[in-house]
């Protein structure tokens, strides 16, 4: 029981910082854009590796979670 609470909250805790950074990251390039449309070819490869790494940690607290759910004794 204590596994799976552990389990759900570093899913729900590890998906808010990904969440609030992607809404940043999309807020700033849309801005930039509307700002400066010819620059769209050297906004976009640095805003899709940015999104990459931080839709990595959201993938981490999934990976977290899952093991905490599956390999923690006592998880069921």
């Amino acid at each position: 029981m204590d596994s799976n609470l552990a389990a759900g909250l570093a899913m729900g805790l590890g998906a808010i910082g990904p969440g609030i950074g992607l809404g940043i990251a999309v807020s700033k390039a849309m801005e930039a854009l509307g700002r400066n449309p010819e620059a769209s070819g050297a906004i976009f490869v640095p805003y899709i590796l940015g999104i990459a790494l931080a839709e990595a940690i959201g993938i981490y607290a999934l990976v977290v979670s899952l093991l905490l759910i599956f390999v923690v004794p006592g998880a069921a």
